[in-house]
Order: C-alpha cells, then structure tokens, then sequence
C-alpha cells in the first residue's frame, strides 16, 4: 500500500498543477512576443518602403524639400528607436511608449507626404509611384492588424496574470512575469477636429 502512495501524490500533483495554469502563463506570455513580433516585422516593412517613396516623391516635388525631411527624419528616429529597443520593452511603460511615439510620428510624416502629393497630378499617375502607395497602404492596413492581434494577446496575459488561481501560480512559479504595456492613442489624436466653413 505504501508503493501506491507515492505514486497516488504524484498523479493528484499533476493534476492540480494541470488545473492551476502552470503551463498556461508561459504560453500567454509568448504569445504575446510571437504577436509583438509581428509589429515589428510589420513596422519594419513599412520603414523599409519609405526611401523609395521619397525618391519617386522627390522627382516631381522638389520643392517639397521640408517634407520630405520630415518623413526622413522620423523614419531614422523610429529606425533608430527600434533597434535599440531594451529587451524588456513589453514591460517597460517608458521604452514601449518612446517606441509608440516615434511610430506615430512617422505615421504623421507619411501622412503629410500624401497630403502634399494631392497637388502633382502627374506624381499622382506615376506607375511607380501609385505601386509604392498602395504597398504603402497595405503595411498599414497590416500594422493596424499585427497591433490588433497584439492587443488582445497583451490582454488575455495581462488579465490571466491578475486574476486568481493564475495570480497564485505566476507569484508561486513565475515571479519575475511582468504585466506587459499596450498601445494607447495620443492625447492629439484623441481631440475632435473641428470643421469650420
């Protein structure tokens, strides 16, 4: 009978274990860096795009000079920014946020580029141009998607490491998981523009 009890532990230790989510915390938690990978992979496609757009713009527009500096100077500060990004800036609310920052901005730059283009009707109709843009809009179209995807995953780990019996288990076997941080939407970008006639 003695033999059997060992063995009887165990398997209810499994058991308890299984049900407790210690499996699942590691696996939310890398859920979360396969998805803010896939930022990045979607952030860099985009910086990767945007030499060549100037250069089609910069043919037609030369005296759009101060706006295309614009759109490469963001593109080297959010270049920048993402190489250097600290490893834990899923858990660092200062390092995510820069990073978010820098993108916004070059998603502003962008946008004042193809706002500035509206008057070159012949930039407009360029070929190579018009391939360069839709790409363009296509990465973003899939940035706004790898965010998406991001979001929710930071939000199932982030509630499953604040909510019990997986608070328990992340402090009793997990203590150095970290909530991560998630996109947010600036202050300027919150405001209502206002219309006038």
């Amino acid at each position: 009978m003695h033999r059997k009890t060992p063995a009887l532990v165990l398997l209810t230790m499994v058991l308890v274990l299984s049900g407790c989510g210690i499996n699942r915390l590691p696996a939310l938690d890398e859920q979360v860096k396969a998805a803010w990978s896939e930022v990045l992979n979607q952030y860099q496609r985009r910086t990767d795009l945007i030499p060549n757009l100037v250069e089609a713009v910069k043919g037609y527009a030369k005296q759009e000079q101060q706006v295309l500096t614009k759109v490469i100077e963001a593109r080297a500060k959010a270049t920048q920014t993402q190489v250097q990004l600290p490893p834990d800036v899923l858990s660092n609310p200062a390092a995510f946020h820069q990073f978010e920052e820098n993108q916004a901005a070059l998603t502003g730059a962008l946008g004042r580029l193809l706002v500035t283009v509206e008057r070159y009707p012949n930039l407009k109709s360029d070929q190579n141009f018009l391939a360069l843009q839709s790409q363009l809009e296509g990465t973003e179209n899939r940035i706004a998607v790898a965010r998406r995807d991001y979001i929710s995953a930071v939000q199932e780990y982030n509630t499953a490491l604040r909510t019990v019996p997986m608070r328990w288990t992340a402090a009793l076997f997990y203590p150095n998981l970290k909530l991560h941080e998630t996109f947010t939407i600036s202050q300027q970008a919150q405001q209502v523009p206002q219309v006038k006639f």
